[in-house]
């Protein structure tokens, strides 16, 4: 299986976010790109058929990136990120103590676990840390959406 490598023209604002919600966006893209459609066709009929009736996944096309984040995307993104770690700043604390756990991968498993993809801060090795971080997020899911504008939002 290729490595995911998350479509990064803008470098410099990308790297000005701090590592979780860097992690949170990587994770973001890895689970909502569609490998079969590039956004020049993503609106086309056979693709949006294809969409509709399952027979491909993902809610972005394969060439959005970091840099199609819409302004409004991106804002709640970073407001999200930010207080997930204020309200739950004690127990990441205590889950970077675990070896090679870090914020990149907390941020990771904040979207994974919010949005059910069946592995995250439960499955982490973090024990009681990582049930909690759970249930600080189980439940919240994020829905992206691609627009003709080649805007990705949240819905």
């Amino acid at each position: 299986m290729p490595e995911f490598i998350l479509n990064v023209n803008d470098y410099r604002a990308f790297e000005k976010l701090d590592a979780f919600t860097r992690g949170y966006i990587a994770a973001m893209f890895f689970t909502e790109t569609c490998h079969d459609y590039e956004s020049e066709e993503w609106f086309s009929d056979a693709s949006q058929k294809a969409l509709m009736e399952g027979r491909v996944s993902g809610s972005v096309p394969e060439d959005a990136g970091f840099d199609d984040l819409s302004a409004d995307a991106l804002a709640e993104i970073i407001a999200d990120c930010e207080a997930f770690q204020r309200e739950n700043e004690a127990l990441l604390e205590a889950a970077y103590e675990t070896p090679r756990y870090d914020a990149d991968r907390a941020g990771n498993d904040y979207w994974y676990t919010r949005n059910g993809h069946g592995c995250g801060f439960w499955d982490r090795g973090l024990g009681d840390i990582g049930d909690k971080l759970s249930d600080a997020c189980r439940y919240s899911t994020v829905d992206l959406f691609y627009t003709e504008a080649g805007k990705v939002c949240i819905a």
